[in-house]
């Protein structure tokens, strides 16, 4: 008996390890000052991002099963905000690649927190540089982001400018 690959499934699942490979790199070698930058005096810290990407995922699970339910965390500290981030991954990674029904339109789970979460990422990244600690630019074309690894541990850039 084969099982057909749902592949709406299969790109928000690569897209998740996107986001991993992505954010792991932007989260990755920060100083201990960076979590509480501020560009601006309305803009929100790196933390305050980061803690909101970790809501968007737990969203975006919720509204996946059908039980939509949004709970903005209080941010914490930086390493568990990272944590957070990695760990909620994993579970809507989990739940992708499982046979659970999705309980929403793929289009509208990927227009709303899935979008977001990439929006904010390149946020994250952009303030790197504003603290004087930028990230390398890369061909992202050419990096090795595996469908399903979204946990912390992830390939070393190899096309970097």
């Amino acid at each position: 008996m084969t099982t057909e690959i749902d592949p709406a499934r299969e790109f928000f699942r690569h897209t998740l390890a996107t986001l991993a490979y992505r954010g792991g790199k932007t989260l990755r070698d920060t100083d201990n000052d960076f979590a509480t930058f501020r560009a601006g005096e309305q803009t929100r810290t790196p933390l305050e991002i980061l803690a909101h990407i970790g809501d968007l995922f737990e969203w975006a699970l919720s509204i996946a099963k059908g039980a939509e339910a949004w709970q903005g965390a209080k941010p914490g500290d930086w390493e568990q905000q990272v944590e957070r981030f990695f760990r909620s991954l994993q579970e809507l990674d989990q739940f992708f690649a499982s046979a659970e029904p999705l309980a929403c339109s793929p289009l509208q789970l990927f227009q709303a927190p899935i979008a977001d979460a990439l929006t904010h990422v390149g946020q994250l990244a952009m303030l790197r540089g504003l603290a004087g600690i930028p990230i390398r630019g890369e061909n992202y074309f050419k990096a090795d982001i595996v469908t399903g690894r979204v946990g912390a541990e992830q390939s070393a850039p190899q096309y970097e400018f």
